[in-house]
């Protein structure tokens, strides 16, 4: 069971690419949040959910929904507030903004299936596992929501947190979980996707090389792979994204303040 007091470092409000950290009923029994499973911890006298939010979540009214011990379905309003995410501009070859035909189909595709491996949802009884370890040393080289221009084109905003580090430097999994894909991205170039149970997943981008396979289980600290600069990256460095509940959410959040990667 997760101690109250470590959600202190949690916002007190959410956000877009944040996470609201809702109090329901101890006989809370599941929830869900735009029909997806919701993450809940259970403690002696309350529920708390769980909620990834996503950086196109709607400042406003939202609502969760939950089912008590009698299966009847509840529903908590909460509040989404607005944020402000700075403008980065980036440049980089032009056929990484500017698609032909063929790499465009290509890029639909494996969009399908990054969509496919962030949403993956597999049950668990297991603990939350927040804290997370920074899985690579370095610091910050770019926070999560940047609206992005790469070559003066609008793009989607970064959707993770990049850590600066040289090439080949280790990087490991935060927490226990199974590999659930691994392949090489036209614009993440080399990524592996973890399984953490209950709707949390995170993935690992434009690696030189690999260290695990599709399907391997993983305990924390495990070696997934090394850094590099494959797919659209301007130098080496991993980019770290964190899914809950199907929502990109920034991975800042996961990390305790004393070892949050430093720009």
């Amino acid at each position: 069971m997760l101690a109250p007091t470590a959600w202190a470092l949690m916002p007190s409000t959410p956000t877009p690419g944040g996470i609201a950290v809702l109090t329901l009923p101890p006989d809370a029994q599941s929830a869900s949040y735009e029909d997806y499973p919701i993450w809940l911890i259970h403690e002696d006298d309350r529920a708390v959910a769980l909620v990834g939010l996503g950086l196109d979540a709607k400042p406003g009214p939202h609502q969760l929904n939950w089912q008590d011990a009698e299966g009847h379905v509840r529903h908590l309003a909460f509040t989404v507030e607005d944020k402000h995410y700075p403008t980065q501009k980036l440049t980089v070859p032009p056929k990484m903004v500017d698609l032909d035909v063929a790499t465009l189909e290509r890029v639909r595709q494996e969009q399908s299936r990054i969509r496919a491996a962030l949403t993956y949802y597999r049950p668990t009884s297991g603990d939350f596992p927040w804290p997370l370890a920074q899985p690579a040393a370095g610091p910050t080289s770019s926070p999560f929501g940047l609206r992005r221009l790469f070559n003066g084109k609008p793009r989607k905003p970064h959707s993770g947190l990049d850590i600066a580090a040289a090439e080949g430097t280790p990087i490991q999994t935060p927490a226990a979980g199974i590999v659930i894909d691994i392949g090489d991205f036209y614009f993440n170039g080399k990524t592996v996707f973890v399984d953490h149970g209950g709707g949390l997943v995170s993935m690992y981008c434009h690696l030189s090389s690999f260290a695990v396979q599709k399907g391997e289980s993983l305990q924390p600290g495990q070696l997934l792979g090394q850094v590099g600069r494959t797919g659209r990256a301007t130098g080496a460095h991993l980019h770290w994204g964190v899914a809950l509940n199907g929502n990109l959410v920034d991975p800042a959040l996961f990390l305790a303040a004393e070892t949050a990667a430093q720009p």
